[in-house]
């Protein structure tokens, strides 16, 4: 898998853990499945230089919701169940980092996940339309938020951008 980052002066021997508030799958070390995708968050994210490091993971205690459907289906509930007490408790719609809070603060079983899959269709890649602007986005863009690095077996840098 692949991790983004701004160019440095030195090249990183780790990862850096990301801790923004509106990170999608909560405080963790994000990589990317693909490097069309990691190329296209340096261009986007990280400008106007950046590096990409490759890395091996060990995903055998990772929620995969992308490729397992019963992981998908407990993952979905649980955001659904935690969407719904946060709005009983505030009145409002919780904001994504909110959610994680939750999770991380409060149930045993995400504490003690090494990670957790994810994917989204992007609708602003018109290349991953099979035409420009038609609503088959056909590819996933598919990430990996790492929590503990243990299940990291290498990191080395790939390229730069």
């Amino acid at each position: 898998m692949f991790h983004t980052q701004e160019k440095r002066t030195l090249r990183l021997t780790d990862p850096i853990r990301c801790v923004r508030r509106d990170a999608w799958l909560g405080k963790g070390f994000y990589f990317w499945d693909d490097l069309e995708d990691a190329v296209q968050w340096g261009r986007q994210a990280k400008r106007p230089k950046y590096e990409i490091y490759q890395a091996e993971i060990d995903c055998d205690n990772v929620l995969d919701t992308v490729f397992n459907e019963e992981h998908y289906r407990f993952w979905v509930k649980q955001i659904e169940t935690v969407t719904k007490i946060l709005e009983e408790k505030t009145g409002r719609k919780p904001h994504v980092h909110e959610v994680y809070s939750y999770f991380d603060s409060r149930l045993t079983w995400f504490q003690q996940l090494s990670g957790l899959m994810f994917s989204d269709s992007p609708t602003s890649r018109p290349k991953l339309y099979i035409r420009p602007h038609e609503p088959l986005a056909y590819r996933k863009r598919i990430q990996l938020a790492v929590y503990d690095l243990r299940i990291m077996q290498t990191f080395t840098f790939h390229s730069e951008g």
